[in-house]
């Protein structure tokens, strides 16, 4: 549980001083734009940050996947990559004809083991199989010489694809695969080229579609993964929610999502800690001449709450550029705005100064907050003459002490007669360190409302609420 603010706290704060704090990650790009990359896996050894990537080859317009190797970048302060060439290919397996879709390395016994998913040459679909290498670079080889897991494997996944392996604080190491909502699992043996035991179905997982990536943090286990399902993404596209458990097997509980959809359809997520800063890789399709089947890793900061959970990782990488305000007509900067409540030690002024903020701690121009309430509270903005209005960009308060990102916000408008929700409102983000646009069909009012329920035992704040 976060501090809560202590009367002293309140005092600074009244007085106007500052608390430091770091500004957002600068807006990333690609970590490379020679090829196109996909489905990064992450890993960390001594002062180098390794991706390990799927490398796209498909023509302009095509519509299907074309992958046949695999790529390793390097980097030493997570900004500036390397590419160190392909290191793993179709043709390092004899059992394989194609496909080198999503693979992770993990290392054991003072090698390096390289799974991935391949099209296989006998009986079934994909196969899972595992190179070795001696370093994070290699050369890697075929470490068994045909595959780990197949479609004859008993329990195998519906499409056995996305292998990501994790190796607890006790040496046993696990492996974790599936798609088509077939999460599987299983124990590997300390060879790491053999399962140890049968393969299980973990329990809990929420909408799980592919992509699984496993790691441990002050001892709870965590489980990103991508999910399509309509309460996080388009049709067509996927999300990264994530769940936590007390046990590498499960079961699971079900935590939220911690990224948005991309610009790809496919959503594929690495989390790692890399000098004391976590991150999120992931790939879109956001280069030059980028698509479905061109895709780019990208990685942006990842930020934690005090109670372990996650929060949404702002993608710094889409419009906006993560930090600055969306453009057009800023209604706020000539309403007159009201509140249900504001703290007497903040401003409601605050929230229509148009202040970029650096970050939800940044304070120096001012805040909005409604510590100690709980539950739902409200902002408002009221103009003399009718406003023609389709969307609001709200960057929220958070102070890491009483004041939290909220659980969930709502925009209404007056109708002359009552509040009522604007009409075909899309998403209202709760993400930090950013602006949330939310959009909805033009209303004209003369008084435009925004209701924010907090977290259970928080209160909520914002800096900037525009009203374009």
């Amino acid at each position: 549980m976060r501090r809560l603010r202590s009367g002293f706290l309140a005092v600074i704060a009244a007085l106007g001083l500052v608390l430091a704090s770091a500004g957002p990650a600068p807006a990333a790009g690609p970590i490379t734009t020679a090829i196109y990359t996909a489905d990064p896996a992450a890993l960390v050894v001594g002062d180098t940050m390794y991706l390990h990537t799927g490398h796209d080859e498909a023509a302009p317009g095509g519509t299907n996947f074309v992958m046949r190797d695999w790529h390793v970048f390097s980097s030493g302060d997570a900004t500036t990559w390397t590419d160190n060439g392909a290191k793993l290919s179709i043709s390092n397996f004899g059992w394989a004809g194609a496909d080198a879709w999503a693979g992770e390395v993990e290392p054991r016994n003072g090698k390096y083991y390289w799974y991935v998913p391949v099209n296989g040459n006998g009986a079934g679909w994909m196969d899972i199989g595992v190179a070795v290498g001696d370093t994070p670079l290699g050369p890697f080889t075929d470490a068994k010489g045909g595959p780990l897991i197949s479609d004859g494997t008993p329990n195998s996944s519906p499409l056995n694809i996305d292998p990501t392996v994790f190796t607890d604080d006790d040496g046993q190491a696990y492996i974790y695969w599936g798609s088509y909502y077939g999460l599987r699992a299983a124990k590997l043996k300390p060879d790491m080229v053999n399962l140890d035991g049968p393969v299980v179905t973990p329990a809990g997982v929420t909408n799980f579609w592919e992509a699984p990536w496993m790691f441990k943090r002050n001892g709870t286990y965590y489980l990103a993964y991508a999910a399509n399902d309509s309460g996080c993404s388009q049709p067509g596209y996927a999300c990264i929610r994530y769940a936590t458990a007390s046990n590498p097997l499960g079961p699971w509980t079900h935590r939220g999502v911690v990224l948005d959809q991309v610009t790809s359809t496919t959503n594929h997520p690495a989390i790692v800690e890399f000098k004391g800063q976590w991150y999120m890789v992931y790939h879109t399709a956001g280069a030059p001449g980028g698509g479905n089947f061109r895709r780019s890793v990208t990685l942006d900061k990842l930020y934690w709450n005090a109670d372990g959970t996650m929060r949404k990782v702002v993608q710094t990488t889409g419009p906006g550029g993560g930090g600055q305000p969306p453009t057009g007509t800023n209604h706020a900067l000539t309403a007159t705005a009201s509140t249900s409540y504001v703290s007497p030690w903040e401003t409601l002024g605050a929230i229509k100064d148009g202040a970029v903020p650096t970050g939800s701690a940044d304070r120096s121009h001012g805040a909005y907050g409604n510590w100690d309430h709980r539950g739902t509270e409200w902002i408002e903005y009221q103009w003399p003459t009718a406003r023609n209005i389709s969307r609001v960009a709200t960057y929220w308060f958070d102070d890491d002490q009483g004041i939290d990102l909220p659980a969930s916000c709502q925009v209404q408008y007056w109708n002359g007669g009552s509040y009522v929700d604007v009409p075909g409102q899309s998403s209202c983000g709760v993400a930090g360190d950013t602006y949330n646009v939310t959009t909805f069909n033009q209303v004209s009012t003369t008084r435009l409302r925004l209701k924010i329920t907090s977290r259970s035992g928080y209160s909520t704040g914002v800096l900037e609420w525009m009203a374009l």
